[in-house]
Order: C-alpha cells, then sequence, then structure tokens
C-alpha cells in the first residue's frame, strides 16, 4: 500500500476557558487579602474603575450609572459554564486537566527524633511559645557575621566563616558538604573546618551543627554537662525517641533517676538553634466571614468588608471621553475598558454572594460545633453542601479554601468543618476531629498507674456510642500526636508520676 501526505477533515467538541472565565475562577478560590491586591492592580490598569464607599444616587445598584451601556453576562453564568474545571490556559481540553490535590510535607528525620525523644508521646508542654519563634529583626548570617571577625584568627579564615555562615538553613544547620565548600573557594581542607569551628563558637550556642546530635552535643559542651555519659546518650538518640530506657541504662551506665535527669537536661537544648532568627511573618489570619450569635438565638453572618473596597465606574471619566467625539481607535479602548469594569463588579458581586452562600449552609450544618464545641462537630463533605445550595462541588472546594470564618470559638478555615466520620449509636454517624477531640481528653485524665491501652480506649468509646476499631484509635491517636500506652506509661514513669 502506498504511504503519502493527505488533508482529512474531522469534528470535535469541546469546552474551552474563555480569559473571563479563568479569573472568575481564580477570584473565587482567592483570600479577601488576595482580593484585595487584586483589586489594586486591576484600579491601576483600568482608569474606569474607581473605589467609593457608597454608591452615587444617580448609579445603578452595582455602582454604575444608569447611562452606560452594559454586558449581556454575569459572573453566574461563567461559573456555571465552568462548573468542574480547573486553572487553566486557553483552547485546552478540559479533559485533560489534573485534578485538585492535596499535598503535605514529610517530616525530617531531625524532627521525627527529636519530636519521638521530647514529645513523650503527645506532651506538646515542652514546644517554643509564639513569641520566642518571632522572626528577629536581623538574619542569622548577619548575626554571626557581627561576631566572626573577634573569633577568626586570620581573614582567610573569617572569610570562609562568613561564607559557611550564609549556607546555613533557618534552623541552623550546615548541609553542604565540607569537600564541596573546599572546591568552591579554593582552600584546603584543614582552613575550612577551623573555619566552622569558628561558626560553631557563635552564639546561638549549636549552630553550624551538620545534625542533631552535633547540635545537642555542643550545647553540652557549652553548658559543661558533656561527661561520657551524656556523649553515650547523644549518640543513641534512634533509642530515645523509641523510648528504649533499658538499653539507654546500660549504654550510659546510669540508673533510673541519673537517666531522668539526663533527659530532662537534653530537653533543655534547642535542637533548632537558628528559628530565632529565621524569617517568619508575624500577619494575623483576617477572617473572610463574620459570624455572631442573635438576641433570638440565631446566627448572623456576614463578609468582613472592610479588606474589600467597593468598585464603581468611573462616571464623570467617561463621560468626558466619550462625549468628545473621539476616533475609532479610542472608542474600541473606551467600549473595552468599560466591558472589563462591569464584568469585575459583576464576578465581585457574585463572588461574596456565593461565599455567604457556602457560609450559611455550613453554620447550618454545624449548628452544634458552634453551639457546644468540637464535640458536636458532625461528619460533613463537600457533595453535602453543594447539593443543598446547587452549586458543584469543585465550586465548593474553591469557595473554602483559603476562607476563614471568625466566631466566639475562635477563627476557623472553612475547610476545617468538612471532616470524615464513623458510625455512632444515633445512626447520624460522629466527625473524626470530635473522635480525635475525645481520645486526648480520656487520654488525658488516666490514670498513670492504669495507662489506657488502644483496646481499652476503644472499649470506652464504643460505650459511649461510637462504633471504633482498635486500629481506627490507634490511627487517629498518632495523629494528634500521642503515643502508644508503652510511650505515655514511660514517660510518666520519666516524669515522677508513677
Amino acid at each position: 500500500m502506498a504511504l503519502g501526505p493527505r488533508l482529512d477533515l474531522r469534528q470535535s467538541q469541546q469546552l474551552v476557558m474563555t480569559p473571563q472565565l479563568q479569573q472568575a475562577i481564580r477570584l473565587l478560590a482567592a483570600s479577601n487579602l488576595e482580593i484585595e491586591t487584586f483589586i489594586g492592580e486591576a484600579l491601576e490598569a483600568n482608569p474606569l474603575l474607581d473605589s467609593g464607599a457608597a454608591t452615587r444616587e444617580d448609579d445603578g445598584p452595582s455602582g454604575e450609572p444608569d447611562d452606560i451601556p452594559r454586558e449581556e453576562f454575569t459572573a453566574d453564568q461563567l461559573m456555571a459554564q465552568g462548573a468542574g474545571e480547573g486553572d487553566a490556559p486557553l483552547d485546552i481540553d478540559v479533559t485533560a486537566l489534573d485534578r485538585d490535590r492535596d499535598t503535605g510535607d514529610g517530616a525530617g528525620m531531625r524532627d521525627a527524633e527529636w519530636g519521638a525523644a521530647n514529645s513523650g508521646g503527645g506532651d506538646f508542654s515542652e514546644l517554643p511559645d509564639i513569641e520566642s519563634t518571632r522572626a528577629a529583626s536581623i538574619t542569622l548570617a548577619e548575626h554571626l557575621d557581627a561576631q566572626i571577625g573577634a573569633l577568626a584568627c586570620n581573614p582567610r579564615e573569617e572569610f570562609v566563616a562568613r561564607h559557611i555562615a550564609g549556607l546555613l538553613d533557618d534552623a541552623g544547620y550546615l548541609s553542604a558538604d565540607l569537600r564541596e565548600i573546599t572546591y568552591d573557594l579554593g582552600v584546603d581542607m584543614d582552613c575550612v573546618e577551623d573555619a566552622l569551628e569558628v561558626v560553631q563558637m557563635c552564639d546561638p550556642t549549636g549552630v553550624g551543627a551538620r545534625s542533631l546530635s552535633e547540635c545537642l552535643e555542643l550545647q553540652a559542651r557549652e553548658a559543661d554537662r558533656y561527661d561520657p555519659c551524656m556523649k553515650a546518650l547523644i549518640d543513641n538518640l534512634e533509642l530515645v525517641a523509641k523510648g528504649d530506657i533499658a538499653r539507654l541504662k546500660r549504654l550510659c551506665e546510669v540508673d533510673d533517676d541519673d537517666l531522668a535527669d539526663m533527659l530532662r537536661e537534653l530537653r533543655e537544648f534547642d535542637p533548632k538553634p537558628g528559628l530565632a532568627f529565621a524569617p517568619a511573618s508575624d500577619d494575623a489570619v483576617v477572617p473572610d466571614v463574620l459570624l455572631t450569635a442573635t438576641e433570638a438565638g440565631g446566627w448572623d453572618i456576614a463578609l468582613n468588608e472592610d479588606t474589600l473596597p467597593r468598585l464603581v465606574v468611573n462616571r464623570s471619566y467617561y463621560v468626558e471621553l466619550s462625549g468628545g467625539k473621539p476616533n475609532a481607535e479610542t472608542q474600541g479602548w473606551l467600549k473595552e475598558k468599560l466591558a472589563d469594569a462591569h464584568w469585575l463588579i459583576r464576578a465581585l458581586d457574585q463572588r461574596q454572594k456565593t461565599i455567604l452562600k457556602t457560609a450559611a449552609e455550613i453554620v447550618k450544618q454545624q449548628d452544634g460545633f458552634f453551639r457546644r464545641g468540637v464535640s458536636d462537630l458532625r461528619p460533613l463533605t463537600l457533595r453535602e453542601v453543594a447539593e443543598k445550595i446547587d452549586m458543584h462541588e469543585s465550586t465548593v472546594s474553591r469557595v473554602t479554601s483559603n476562607k476563614y470564618l471568625h466566631c466566639d470559638r475562635g477563627c476557623f478555615e472553612l475547610k476545617y468543618f468538612f471532616t470524615s466520620g464513623v458510625g455512632s449509636a444515633d445512626g447520624e454517624g460522629a466527625s473524626s476531629e470530635a473522635i480525635k477531640a475525645r481520645i486526648k481528653a480520656l487520654t488525658d485524665a488516666e490514670d498513670p498507674k492504669k495507662v489506657l491501652s488502644d483496646q481499652k480506649l476503644a472499649d470506652l468509646l464504643n460505650a459511649e456510642g461510637f462504633d471504633l476499631a482498635r486500629r481506627t484509635v490507634a490511627k487517629y491517636r498518632e495523629a494528634i500526636g500521642i503515643g502508644s500506652s508503652a510511650q505515655r506509661r514511660r514517660s510518666k514513669k520519666l516524669a515522677g508520676l508513677v
């Protein structure tokens, strides 16, 4: 059979997203602070847009002059067309779009080892408070630079030490290989090692370490507590994480009291000394929805309009341009900017209505939580809310992303109210968050001499009406950072509670 080029005609259907639709989807998923930034950029780009605190008396209901032509489409129609699509470029088959995914970062070995050794099975009392982890006015590298000059023996060593200080991560650790530093700077290994010692002599103690054990070793030496027993303990942090007390006593050649004292001293060291100078954001979460109780026993739901400037069409500028007999190019530009202004005002108005509609349904479904607390948080899915408010599930997902609700119990992300559930005696089911809270309450109140096993916790929860298996209890217990019964027993024994 002969082969050759030919032309074929084919018909196919595909749904593409217009620029307006893509922008509507982005607006719906954006928070109030992101919307504020977007509006600021829109005001600079479109002279027909203006921000005003109130609508003019001669303007329409959306702050637009009655004599200005309006486009015959709304954000409602745009969102209905795009139900189920994600952000994508133009002319792309929506079937090829990836679905939204939730991602999570894995915990590093340093955090895992120290967390297990320091928490004692879910005790977070040793963690630093918020004030101690706030960003400093200078960076860690700047703080070290001010000290290196007085500690270095010669300019060459000072230069290498400053270079090493710039390679440290936010926690104060050096992840770069010393051989790479020698190659990059063209110096010998002895010079790099001497420069590293200079960095490790700086404040805060522990910076410049290449591992968690080296960081703790530097702090133990500074505290004059690095004896053979403490060295053996620091060299076997994996046993501390596992709670293997018997092997630790043999390796350190100490008794129970001495080991308990050594562990308490170990917990006083800072596993991440550089965090005091790490960049951090001091911005508090700004709620998008405000919920207050009414005297009649209901709820008043409102958007936080303090972060949402009001947009109107600049009537005077439009009349000035259109009344001067502009040429065809100016008329085309004016029509384009007017259409953009109309669409943005309608899209923002529709966004507010969608957020309020979704938040009202969430409050209705989780009424028990707002009145009595997390124990009454019921299982809820995006599909349930979407069906109630007659919207697509993907639209509800975007509405609840990066949005926060403020009530008397605090500030919560709207996603918080969507939880999986398990069966209960009343048939309605119980939220996983409510079960986690109940497990924590039971373990906090347990007798130190009779630590509750996972099976015992499951029996107690089943007696309260929760249909839970032992493995499910273990999964929830681990999710909230509570150790096993053996770990809790060892930690309470070391703490002198038994």
